[in-house]
């Protein structure tokens, strides 16, 4: 006999239907998974039969075919030990014909027969829902998960003796209900009221943070560059809707959620080690999956002591944060997974950390070539996608020691959310949110410069030698320093803050 039901697996960051059809016919005694199942699928037919088996459901011998449609399509969920199951009881009789209409069932199935939860449920519960579903069957952990999706009656079972008798309609099941959702999102940073001095830096950051500009700081150690990178999470806005979600599916997918988590409400921040590889950096995998350039969409992704990186992995970001989005392929197939990043790197001036540090209490010991060397690894293309670059100078005694508090995160984060507002306004038909992510078409309808600014901005562009790319991204700061500051145009003090803050390192770095 014939049977047909309906699971999902995840591709990229988006959810696929898979059509689960099964057929039962008398001859040799057999179990068939077809359809480019992997290892974990084609395993499923020893938890299948045995969850089946212990939940009291006896299951004739007979030869059984499972094909998991599109055929095309990796298959490598554990997801699909469920629809897998309930196919195989239509297909033998033991569930009335109809019974699994309108609906979509994911979950792993252990030996006893209960719902184990799966990763990115919510990417699949966006697709049943855009798929015509009704019901969407899922294990107790991934309840809260699914219930994020609008138009879907969801249903929470603990084990298949619970779900068998719903299904055959000789028992209740009610729709599951949102519980508590554990913490989910990345911690919050500390406050900017915690940074002592340092009122150059904070104010970089405050502009990045408006703007979605990415920034470099240059200082040597104990300057606080890491502590000022921690807290810029604590002064971005907060996470629109569409964006919340984008991230939860991300997160969902990498297996990063707790289990009975909810919504992201937090924007990511990501810190990975200097050691980690290209590919946990960017994603890939022999099953491909997202990085830490990926983890961080929406939100910050900080590199300390960027030259201790792999060169190639650093090369490797110039296209994220170019595109804002990053592309994986393999043979079988092409994925693109979304990394719309505020980047935020620092490094010490040299190898020691001091070289150019005038406080007389360090020196720097390094040759000429050591530091040469040491700055090899940053490329000119790579620093040129970097919008801010600030030296971060050592902190003084009368800043430390003052028992005057900083300002707040959140009175900065009032001004950063009234910029992202005028710049939301100004750029929602062309589809972007923040200066940004503007092109350069774009800066000539929405930048105008003012006579004096131009003309500041051409004596810079000679005398520094800057790129084309350089030209476009002093603009962009400059806009959110005007927005910033409830100017339409760009002024001359506008553009002349956003030059120092793109040539205060110094050109001995670039």
């Amino acid at each position: 006999m014939f049977a047909k039901t309906y699971g999902a697996t995840t591709f990229g960051v988006d959810g696929r239907i898979i059509d689960v059809e099964v057929d039962s016919a008398g001859g040799l005694p057999a179990f068939d998974i077809v359809g480019l199942p992997d290892t974990a699928v084609r395993e499923a037919k020893e938890r299948v039969r045995t969850a089946l088996k212990n939940s009291g459901m006896k299951l004739r011998a007979e030869k059984v075919t499972v094909n998991l449609a599109p055929a095309d399509l990796r298959k490598d969920s554990p997801g699909l030990d469920l629809p897998i199951a309930i196919g195989l009881l239509l297909a033998y009789g033991l569930l009335p014909e109809g019974a699994a209409e309108d609906s979509m069932f994911a979950a792993e199935l252990s030996l006893e027969g209960e719902l184990r939860p799966v990763q990115g449920i919510l990417s699949m519960a966006i697709q049943a829902r855009q798929g015509g579903f009704k019901k969407f069957f899922v294990a107790k952990e991934n309840a809260n998960e699914a219930l994020l999706v609008d138009g879907l009656t969801v249903y929470a079972a603990a084990n298949l003796t619970e779900l068998i008798p719903f299904l055959s309609g000789v028992a209740d099941l009610s729709p599951a209900k949102k519980q508590p959702a554990t913490e989910n999102s990345p911690g919050m940073a500390d406050d900017f009221s915690d940074v002592q001095g340092q009122f150059f830096a904070k104010r970089a950051l405050e502009i990045a943070a408006a703007g979605g500009h990415n920034i470099l700081m240059v200082g040597a150690p104990g300057s606080g560059k890491t502590m000022l990178a921690r807290r810029l999470s604590s002064i971005l806005p907060a996470l629109t809707q569409e964006e919340a979600l984008e991230v939860t599916k991300i997160y969902s997918i990498a297996g990063l959620l707790p289990r009975n988590g909810g919504l992201m409400t937090k924007r990511p921040f990501r810190s990975p080690h200097h050691t980690v590889s290209t590919t946990a950096l960017i994603g890939g995998g022999s099953v491909p999956r997202p990085g830490e350039v990926t983890l961080a969409h929406h939100g910050v992704l900080f590199l300390d002591e960027l030259p201790e990186f792999s060169k190639t992995a650093l090369e490797a970001l110039r296209q994220p944060l170019e595109d804002r989005q990053t592309t994986i392929s393999r043979i079988h197939s092409t994925i693109t997974y979304p990394s719309s990043i505020l980047l935020v790197v620092s490094l010490n001036p040299c190898p020691c950390g001091y070289y150019g540090v005038e406080d007389g209490s360090h020196k720097c010991e390094c040759t000429p070539n050591e530091i040469k060397r040491y700055m090899r690894k940053i490329s000119g293309p790579l620093l040129d996608r970097i919008d801010i670059h600030i030296r971060v100078p050592r902190v003084e005694y009368k800043d430390l020691s003052s028992v005057k508090r900083g300002e707040s995160s959140a009175s900065v984060r009032a001004r950063v959310e009234a910029a992202r507002e005028k710049q939301l306004t100004r750029l929602h038909a062309c589809g972007i949110y923040c200066n940004a992510q503007m092109n350069h078409a774009m800066l000539r309808e929405f930048a105008p410069l003012e006579p004096a600014a131009q003309s500041l901005l051409e004596q810079a562009f000679n005398k520094l030698n800057l790129s084309a790319r350089s030209y476009d991204r002093i603009i962009k700061v400059a806009r959110t320093v005007a927005d910033l500051a409830g100017a339409d145009t760009i002024g001359a003090k506008h553009i002349g803050e956003a030059i120092k803050l793109r040539s205060d390192v110094g050109i001995n770095i670039e």
